[in-house]
């Protein structure tokens, strides 16, 4: 039995220390909010945090978390940064498919309350780690922006004008 501190609660979970912590959150904690993306750390799919600090919670085995604090998507509106983060997510529209987007605001999350007022190359450090297969980077870059200092973010669209005919 191993207890974990998850959204601000203890929790015993029945299973071998070399467990991934997604696993546990998902099937033992029923926790599913997290999701799975690769499994090898690099979607950023999975994206929790650990006292504060993004990690990918699919290699991270149970066992090596200790007394550290797990906060998953469904807490993070418990911290400031993450209520900044999620309504810009939603006045934004970042979200398309919706599947990575529990791993990218946990990560601008954790961005945000590290730095309160990122530069884009802020946002692209920390956002690196995380894969949208929709595409959305723009919105989520604006999302992120908003987030910082509370003001609408405009997006700008690149259109091409059809080419006019020589004729």
């Amino acid at each position: 039995m191993i207890d974990l501190l998850i959204n601000g609660q203890s929790v015993a979970v029945d299973a071998p220390d070399d467990m991934p912590l997604l696993w546990a959150l998902r099937d033992i904690v029923g926790l599913t909010g997290t999701k799975f993306g690769c499994g090898i750390a690099q979607c950023g799919a999975c994206t929790v945090h650990l006292d504060g600090q993004p990690v990918r919670s699919c290699v991270l085995p149970i066992g090596s978390i200790g007394k550290r604090a797990v906060t998953t998507i469904e807490a993070i509106s418990k911290t400031p940064a993450g209520q900044r983060v999620q309504k810009a997510w939603l006045e934004v529209d970042v979200v398309q498919c919706g599947y990575c987007q529990s791993g990218q605001v946990m990560s601008a999350a954790a961005l945000i309350q590290r730095t309160p007022n990122p530069s884009d190359a802020d946002i692209d450090m920390a956002m690196s780690g995380n894969v949208c297969r929709c595409c959305t980077y723009s919105r989520i870059r604006a999302a992120i922006k908003q987030a910082a200092t509370g003001k609408p973010e405009v997006l700008q669209s690149v259109v091409a004008m059809p080419a006019r005919s020589a004729s």
